[in-house]
């Protein structure tokens, strides 16, 4: 049965959209009306590389059995959908026409799937370890998700990297590293019902008898997505340093013992707060997919282009390992990092 989707972000949703339309379901995108407008006229196009081709393929909306339309925040209507997939920046949250669309969607008791880097609170919140703790400084707005119950928000770790061709229109996205989506399950089962409706969709797919990379893998454990941690704390955000930003292949490879040291640290911490060692991935695996990771991160592109907020996970893991009494140096120095870049943005009034 097609399922109806609302996806928020246009960019990076659109793999996600892209995915589940190759499935039959129907997928809303919300994005800024200009966007919109170009969705509606010509569809997304997002080019995946299929497993021994050598060159990407180009996967069209329209030629797709699902539905894309798209609109702006203003315009949705919640009633419609089953699931809400959540692809917007965690800053981006704190705009006020997409406050009042969560505000609806919180309401309607939507089962919500983030694909963020950053987790929101409510998912944090199903850990007990994480529970208590005060983790509200690490976001731009944590008012934002108030309204959430935690077990209606799942998680799901967005591994796959895709960005935004310069110079071409917004409703293109190149995938470079087509991984899975590794997704937590919900609090009720029949949410989880519509989630392995979605994973086993999305698995079956087949193109001229190729399999299609970029799954969605749904766990029991709600720990799994968290794997992504180490990852952004060793190689994205250490791609911002005090001068130009550098490559993710860089920061991970420009001092490998010092990479795996912040990676089985995080992956410490990550244990400590209940995870089993067969969530998480192992440093070898992770350095080994960083050797062709050429562009600096999304953070590090954003700080550097002028964002005055980004997505802060190195703050949100500065704050719990405070918390649990296992500060790590690193760490710190990179908050610290981020922290001074970001206020050079602040014009002094």
């Amino acid at each position: 049965m097609p399922r109806r989707i609302l996806i928020l972000g246009a960019s990076y949703g659109s793999l996600l959209a892209t995915k589940l339309l190759m499935a039959g379901h129907d997928v809303t995108l919300v994005c800024r009306r200009k966007t919109a407008d170009l969705i509606n006229s010509q569809g997304t196009e997002v080019r995946i590389k299929l497993r021994d081709e050598a060159t990407h393929r180009a996967f069209h909306s329209r030629d797709l059995p699902g539905k894309v339309d798209a609109m702006p925040p203003e315009d949705v209507d919640v009633s419609r959908y089953d699931l809400v997939g959540l692809a917007m920046q965690e800053p981006q949250y704190n705009n006020h026409t997409i406050r009042v669309l969560m505000i609806k969607i919180a309401a309607a008791k939507l089962p919500c799937l983030s694909i963020m880097n950053m987790p929101p609170l409510p998912y944090l919140e199903r850990i007990p370890a994480l529970a208590k703790m005060d983790l509200r400084e690490a976001y731009t707005n944590a008012g934002v998700w108030d309204r959430f119950e935690p077990g209606l928000m799942s998680l799901c770790s967005p591994d796959p990297q895709a960005f935004r061709p310069p110079d071409e229109p917004a409703n293109v996205l190149h995938v470079g590293l087509p991984t899975n989506f590794k997704a937590a399950t919900f609090a009720d089962p029949e949410h989880n019902k519509l989630l392995r409706e979605l994973e086993a969709g999305i698995d079956a797919v087949r193109v001229d008898g190729h399999d299609v990379p970029v799954k969605l893998k749904v766990f029991d454990s709600l720990f799994v997505p968290l794997a992504k941690w180490s990852m952004l704390l060793t190689g994205n955000y250490r791609c911002i340093t005090p001068e130009a930003p550098r490559s993710i292949r860089d920061a991970v490879h420009g001092d490998l013992d010092r990479s795996r040291a912040i990676y089985e640290h995080v992956d410490a911490l990550a244990r400590r707060l209940g995870a089993d060692p067969a969530d998480q991935v192992p440093f070898e695996k992770y350095a080994k997919a960083a050797e062709g990771l050429l562009k600096p991160s999304s953070a590090a592109r954003a700080v550097e282009s002028g964002a005055p907020y980004i997505e802060r996970v190195d703050l949100l893991l500065k704050l719990i390992s405070h918390q649990l009494d296992m500060p790590e140096a690193e760490i710190d120095r990179t908050v610290e990092i981020v922290d001074r870049k970001l206020d050079e943005r602040i014009i002094p009034g």
